[in-house]
């Protein structure tokens, strides 16, 4: 019986949401239908009320979905927000495809998580940022983020960890075909946040681009991000530039860059040396460093204009020296590691999901630390 409520409330979800997407009211559904009245409809879509088999398939006809959009638990269709951050000239086309694959990845974690054990967080952590925050309020609010949560002399390397481990959110590393120019995402629901990093990128912009996403995740209540944000102009709209700041807050400590050396009297020579060292410690790119410290009145900006760009990009480093993260992340495979044990999830299904190979699936659990549930 509480199995059917709980199928009751998804169904009558999913089909709130997607009428409000083909912008029908409970009226125009009533009437499609050939309910009495909208009382039935929102009967439905509070999950008081069963829906016949007769029903869902008018359903899928009016709504103009698939069956698997009105009653799959593991894709979300019209449920979440994306914001994309990427090129200017990313299509649009490519963009919902990127978008339908992550959103199937986000749907299994919300369903197989708690199912396994994994409960999902009831309360969502939140910036105490206002609508009118100012660009010293993103950087004093990385700070502080920083701090509470102990991401030590390299937050780079601990934020994801922090994000997953305590704030309750998924971040998942896939991988893009880089003449698509997505770089990453963030999804935003209403029992969990997700941030998506394109895995194959350099390691400084994975962690700039991960800052960025947090910011937005933390927020998104009081400024919700573009549906897509520029890689090209990062800095043009306002909510960008808070995430700017707050990104270079939580990645370089204001205090570390205080305690490193007096920067405006430095040769440029030394100058440069310094950011690229300073840069290769915290992990991230020289060039963000570089604004960073600009912000914080460290460096003049006239002497940060003069630096030349070739002796800053990937700090003096070929970014293919670094192997990329593996796939998705250790929380997500845990959980599809589990579900497969329990039988909540077949192997053939679990390997479509990921759009992986039986064999590859196989391969991909042991990078993370964990044993294959399953014989090859």
């Amino acid at each position: 019986m509480k199995h059917l409520a709980t199928a009751n409330r998804f169904l009558g979800t999913r089909i709130r949401i997607l009428r409000k997407r083909g912008k029908l009211t409970q009226e125009a559904l009533a009437e499609a239908l050939g309910f009495n009245d909208r009382q039935t409809v929102s009967a439905i879509e509070n999950g008081r009320r069963r829906v016949t088999a007769e029903e869902l398939l008018r359903l899928t006809e009016v709504l103009g979905v698939p069956l698997e959009s009105l009653t799959d638990p593991l894709q979300l269709d019209g449920e979440g927000a994306f914001s994309w951050r990427c090129a200017n000239d990313t299509k649009t086309a490519c963009l919902e495809d990127y978008q339908q694959q992550a959103g199937r990845w986000v749907a299994a974690f919300r369903t197989l998580a708690p199912e396994v054990g994994r409960p999902l967080r009831l309360v969502q952590w939140k910036l105490g940022l206002r609508r009118d925050a100012d660009c010293e309020s993103a950087m004093l609010a990385g700070e502080q983020f920083a701090k509470e949560f102990r991401l030590g002399s390299a937050p780079a390397l601990r934020l994801a960890e922090a994000m997953e481990r305590k704030l309750g959110m998924l971040v998942l590393a896939f991988d893009a075909r880089p003449r698509d120019g997505i770089s990453g995402a963030a999804c935003h629901l209403p029992d969990l946040h997700a941030a998506l990093i394109v895995r194959r990128e350099p390691a400084e912009r994975r962690h700039y681009t991960l800052a960025r996403e947090l910011f937005h995740l933390l927020t998104w209540d009081v400024m919700p991000p573009n549906h897509r944000e520029s890689t090209d102009a990062p800095r043009g709209r306002r909510a960008e530039r808070l995430a700017d700041r707050f990104a270079g807050a939580v990645l370089m400590p204001a205090a570390a860059l205080h305690r490193r050396c007096d920067w405006n009297e430095l040769s440029r020579p030394e100058l440069l040396r310094q950011i690229n060292a300073a840069a290769d410690e915290l992990h991230v790119a020289a060039d963000a460093l570089r604004r960073r410290l600009v912000s914080l009145g460290l460096l003049r900006r006239s002497t940060a204009r003069e630096l030349p760009e070739p002796a800053l990009r990937h700090n003096r480093r070929r970014p293919e020296d670094a192997a990329p993260p593996a796939l998705f992340s250790e929380p997500f495979m845990s959980v599809i590691e589990r579900a497969i044990r329990r039988g909540r999830i077949s192997v053939r299904r679990a390997a479509r999901l990921l759009e992986l190979t039986i064999d590859d699936l196989a391969e991909l659990f042991p990078e993370h630390g964990l044993s294959c549930p399953f014989d090859l």
